[in-house]
């Protein structure tokens, strides 16, 4: 990898660190595009379950006294459920058509997100949960993206956003260790090979873009973070949408 293109996945994780923290997720939205694009599909994936650990990793430990445990149950058991499948099929799906379904994921959750915020629709009882959990588990195997499935049902629920954003920390870490765990045993040559300095400057990078976040918290209200997540979030998944589809044309 080119220093250009290290300096490019260094300011995405910043970014994408830093909406993590101020509205609980994004992360992924923000970044997965853009790390396929850069990385390839396989490996830009498995780079965004990888941050996503370590980020959910260190604001857990600073919201931890806000997690909801039996809501994290609900969400996470089915989640852990839909994501081995899904991420074995993950691993044998050619580059093209991999990189077209993060696009068109990230695409229709963020099309998702947006009509969920004007919905009137009230849900209750663990099935909800419990399929929100599934759809974030498949989804995050798959293009790295597991929170608008479970923020669509956050808003349903009228779930509030202290709890949620918190409770969503350690969802994070559980599904992308299984997603991890599953695809590094089936092809370990998939990892990204950065040099242990470069995944050194990631970390920091992570570290940074949280502490950045909780300084900025008081300054951004959580949906103008989620609507500059969101206009990103859409350049970079047309993006990965259209290289897929040339790649494929090729």
């Amino acid at each position: 990898m080119t220093t250009g293109l290290l300096i490019v996945v260094l300011v995405a994780v910043f970014i994408g660190a830093i909406a993590q923290r101020i509205a609980g997720l994004g992360f992924a939205l923000l970044i997965s595009p853009f790390l396929v694009i850069i990385l390839g599909s396989h490996g830009g994936v498995l780079m965004v379950n990888v941050c996503g650990l370590v980020s959910s990793s260190l604001i857990m430990l600073r919201v931890r006294k806000d997690i909801d445990w039996q809501m994290y149950r609900w969400l996470a058991i089915p989640a852990v459920i839909g994501s081995i499948p899904a991420s074995i099929a993950a691993v044998n799906l050619p580059s093209a058509p991999m990189a077209v379904a993060v696009g068109a994921i990230v695409l229709v959750a963020l099309t998702v997100s947006l009509l969920m915020q004007r919905t009137s629709v009230t849900v209750t009882g663990n099935g909800p949960k419990a399929a929100a959990g599934f759809i974030a588990g498949v989804t995050n195997a798959v293009a790295g993206v597991g929170g608008p499935s479970v923020s669509a049902y956050a808003l349903m629920a009228r779930w509030p956003q202290r709890p949620f954003a918190a409770t969503l920390q350690p969802f994070f870490v559980t599904i992308a260790i299984v997603t991890l765990t599953t695809k590094l045993s089936l092809d370990p040559g998939q990892m990204p090979p950065f040099a242990a300095w470069a995944w050194a400057l990631i970390a920091l990078m992570i570290v940074g873009g949280i502490y950045a976040g909780e300084k900025l918290q008081r300054f951004i209200r959580d949906d103008q973070a989620r609507a500059a997540v969101v206009i990103f979030a859409f350049f970079g998944a047309a993006a990965a949408l259209t290289k897929g589809i040339f790649d494929l044309a090729a």
